[in-house]
Parts: structure tokens; sequence; C-alpha cells
């Protein structure tokens, strides 16, 4: 499912389709929207990057030690750890990396 926007509205994380209807929503304590993708959104939420599908359930996660999430794109999202640039898919696998 194409997510078309996901929103952090007060204590929620919300997710709309592209007739901008609510597909589902999600409690934010404690999380903080960070990147969205084509069919999925990333969030920080304590010591852990986290990943949602469409109706906000947890796909995957990895620690955020040292770790700051720049964007998202298609299936994938996009780091800076220290003096690299790391793409990960949605299942927070590491696809590459390149230093900066």
């Amino acid at each position: 499912m194409a997510l078309a926007n996901v929103q952090q509205e007060g204590s929620w994380i919300r997710v709309y389709d592209e007739k901008s209807k609510r597909i589902s929503q999600m409690s934010s304590s404690g999380a903080e929207l960070a990147a969205v993708g084509g069919d999925f959104f990333v969030t920080l939420e304590g010591g852990w990057i986290r990943t949602y599908d469409g109706n906000c359930k947890r796909i995957a996660q990895m620690s955020s030690s040292g770790i700051t999430v720049r964007n998202a794109a298609g299936q994938t999202f996009i780091t800076r750890e220290g003096s690299w640039i790391r793409t990960y898919d949605r299942n927070c696998k590491r696809i590459s990396q390149k230093a900066v």
C-alpha cells in the first residue's frame, strides 16, 4: 500500500492514503517521526530506529546510537553515521555506504 502522507499530530502518528483518508494511527508517545518512504515510515523511539508499514505494524528496528536519519525514498532510508552515509532497506538491512 502506497503512503500518501504520514504526520505526527499531537500525540498521534497518522497515516493517510492518496485520497487523504486516514488508514491507521499509532500513539506517538516516546516516538518521533523521522522519515517517510513509499510504503513505510521511520521513527526514533528511545535508543531505537524503527520502521513501520502503512498499518502501523512494526517491520524492523535497529540501534540509533550515533546515527541520524536523514531521509527516506521508495524502499530505503538514508542515515549519517559519523563520516559515513549509509542506505538501509525497510528491514533495517544495510544496502550501501559512502564516506563523506
